[in-house]
């Protein structure tokens, strides 16, 4: 019992801590759009197993993604605290995903408060080299301003590493 306490505290935090990080970058985003960071990912052949992409770390301190979702762009905050690829209503409706077709079910937290998100199932999800098939991600319906790319797709790739100015992903 005192071990699954601890299991769902630490969730929390991690929750907590990521929605006070996506509530300030909103308010950087919002007061000086043109000074949010926007990343380019590099591809690089690092490693012996194939190419690496990196993605360097932003002004802001963050790392932010440019992927190619289903063939459509979308800029991600890479969130490793987000179990999910977690999309906003404007990125799924540009990736094709219609609000009357979504069925919002799973109740979230999200930096603004509980919201509801709807379960789908994106193609593939490529930041540089790295591309992985059939990703699941939420779309929240409400609370989120910036899409999150999460663990179901970091999770799936061989491996992914932080340093001081990237976040290496290797495919």
């Amino acid at each position: 019992m005192y071990k699954s306490a601890i299991i769902v505290g630490s969730a929390v935090f991690c929750a907590v801590m990521a929605g006070m990080g996506i509530l300030s970058l909103h308010e950087q985003t919002e007061e000086a759009p043109v000074q949010a960071a926007v990343a380019h990912t590099e591809v690089s052949s690092e490693s012996a197993s194939g190419h690496t992409t990196a993605i360097p770390k932003g002004e802001d301190g963050h790392f932010w993604a440019n992927a190619s979702v289903n063939n459509t762009a979308v800029r991600f905050l890479v969130d490793t605290g987000a179990s999910q690829v977690v999309l906003t209503p404007s990125d799924a409706l540009r990736l094709g995903f219609t609000p009357k077709d979504l069925v919002y079910d799973r109740k979230v937290i999200t930096a603004n408060g509980p919201s509801f998100a709807a379960m789908v199932k994106l193609n593939s999800v490529g930041v540089g080299t790295s591309t992985v098939r059939d990703v699941e991600a939420l779309v929240v319906k409400d609370g989120l301003n910036i899409s999150l790319l999460g663990m179901s797709y970091l999770g799936r790739l061989s491996r992914f590493e932080a340093t001081r100015t990237s976040l290496i992903l290797h495919p």
